[in-house]
């Protein structure tokens, strides 16, 4: 199969390798919003409508602030901005090692917003310069009437087991998260995972490269198995919900038996024109009712404690156990550090 390489979404937007740049910003933007409205990066489709209907239309309706969407970003698109002056955007959804290393850079604005949220109740906090709103999933996917209990993998060992399991399988061709679960697969303990053993993770991956899809986008990691290109996916917990549900297609099943967990960071550039707005919209989508709101729709884990027991239970059926000792919560920190290193290796050995 041609090796594709990952494209730029919600789930993938990249640390940019270029360096700091001066931050230079003027007194008036052109920036296409006005004073009674902020402007949010998101990538489209589902996601953003969903977010829209739960989280934007009712924030709105609360505070008179028009939410605008804009294309999602790359960190070198932000440094581009703020050298100009010329900032468009007040809130940017970005991966978290973007989000790390942009906060390393210092191409964010500092975030004082505790004193609007009730710090108790939220299970991750907000930090100098990023918001963390939920998390998603990542596991194995199949199609349950293809294969029954004990007929598919259920952990990443089992998925990289092709004597008990055969079959074709899919992942993301990039390297955050993939290294992880080849580790897992090797018998790495959780607590011995970071720092990454790059060597020994690209060992693993080996034994079942001639078995792997690469998917382009993260759509693909569903519907590959829902066509039976592949015969189990390493995919996120949302989308194989949505086969789940009316004109999602062949229904798939996901294990939760073993995860890796991603955070949803938001954060507000250097710059941003509205940025008090940005603060105010971060503090009303991390209520409790509204966390409810959203991740009703998602799918995804949110970070308001009490917005867990508002959830509807189908919905809650769909979510990783965060106290599961086998899940992996993946260190954004060290991907901002190790990134630009692991990618061009990492890439080259899809290659070849």
């Amino acid at each position: 199969m041609k090796k594709s390489v990952s494209t730029v979404s919600r789930r993938s937007v990249l640390a940019g390798a270029a360096g700091i740049v001066p931050m230079v910003f003027k007194s008036s933007r052109a920036a296409k919003a006005t004073s009674d409205s902020l402007t949010i990066t998101m990538s489209g489709g589902s996601y953003q409508e969903k977010f829209a209907r739960s989280v934007a239309g009712p924030f709105t309706e609360e505070t008179g602030i028009k939410v605008i969407f804009a294309p999602v970003v790359d960190l070198a698109k932000i440094k581009a901005m703020q050298l100009t002056g010329n900032v468009e955007w007040d809130i940017v959804v970005i991966a978290g090692t973007g989000a790390a290393a942009g906060a390393k850079e210092g191409l964010f604005d500092e975030l004082d917003i505790s004193s609007m949220l009730d710090l108790k109740d939220l299970s991750v906090l907000p930090t100098k310069y990023i918001v963390t709103f939920d998390s998603y999933a990542c596991g194995i996917g199949w199609d349950p009437k293809k294969y029954g209990p004990g007929k598919h993998p259920v952990n990443f060992a089992e998925f990289f087991d092709l004597k008990k399991f055969p079959g074709r399988r899919a992942m993301r061709p990039s390297p955050d998260g993939t290294l992880e679960i080849a580790l897992l697969a090797d018998g790495v303990a959780l607590k011995d995972i970071y720092p990454l053993n790059v060597d020994r993770a690209f060992k693993a991956l080996e034994r079942i490269k001639s078995n792997v899809a690469w998917t382009a986008t993260a759509p693909q990691t569903v519907s590959l198995v829902q066509t039976g290109e592949v015969d189990f996916s390493i995919t996120y917990n949302n989308r194989v919900k949505a086969t789940n549900e009316a004109g999602g297609g062949v229904p798939l099943a996901f294990s939760f038996e073993q995860n890796l967990i991603f955070p949803d960071p938001l954060v507000v550039p250097k710059g941003a024109p509205h940025k008090e707005s940005a603060k105010k919209f971060l503090a009303y989508l991390l209520r409790p009712e509204v966390q409810a709101r959203l991740e009703d729709e998602t799918s995804q884990t949110p970070v308001s404690k009490k917005a867990l027991t508002m959830m509807s239970i189908e919905a809650r059926k769909w979510l990783p156990d965060m106290n599961n000792p086998n899940n992996l919560l993946v260190n954004s920190a060290y991907w901002a550090d190790n990134h630009e290193a692991v990618w061009p290796r990492f890439q080259e050995w899809l290659r070849t």
